[in-house]
């Protein structure tokens, strides 16, 4: 089970991007009903992700604590991108309606849920995961919100501009870990 967060700048430039790959099991979800009903995906970009997320390209091994994960070649990444940037419109929606911080679930493509975080600065934390979890991904993006401003008072650091600290990565692969 994986996680990727996006944090985004008020320009929608991306300064910081984290894939965690997460040892806890998931929770089983499903009903009864829902587990009778046939599961298709009526998204546009369906065609796009199964042809981009393994059937054309090499499978690779991830290493976590218990076990090896395995997951599409090096266009993946390329995917997760494309679903982050697409639910920016939605995202902005959202925002315009509610004025909470956590939007929760904003958006769906195929497996990916797609939950946002604005900052009263405009920043967007994005974080695409296939679980639902709202508790820990709610604790996830405050601690993440904390240690953004922490990096954001450092005088050395320019607004907006790529997180390129050990200590901010470090810390927030930790609260991944914790949370999610």
């Amino acid at each position: 089970m994986s996680h990727h967060l996006f944090l985004l700048s008020p320009s929608d430039t991306p300064i910081y991007s984290l894939t965690h790959y997460s040892t806890k099991l998931p929770q089983p979800t499903s009903s009864s009903l829902s587990s009778n009903l046939p599961t298709w995906s009526t998204s546009a970009f369906a065609g796009t992700l199964t042809a981009l997320s393994g059937a054309s390209s090499a499978t690779q091994s991830h290493h976590v604590q218990g076990g090896t994960v395995r997951m599409g070649g090096g266009q993946d990444r390329h995917v997760i991108q494309m679903i982050a940037n697409a639910s920016l419109d939605v995202i902005e929606d959202v925002m315009r309606k509610e004025s909470a911080m956590y939007l929760k679930s904003v958006d769906k493509f195929n497996e990916w849920t797609v939950s946002a975080f604005i900052t009263p600065g405009n920043m967007k934390f994005i974080l695409l995961h296939e679980t639902k979890n709202d508790d820990g991904i709610r604790s996830f993006f405050h601690d993440v919100w904390e240690l953004y401003l922490k990096t954001m008072l450092n005088p050395f650091h320019t607004a907006h501009s790529p997180i390129r600290s050990i200590v901010f990565d470090t810390r927030v692969r930790a609260s991944a870990k914790k949370y999610l």
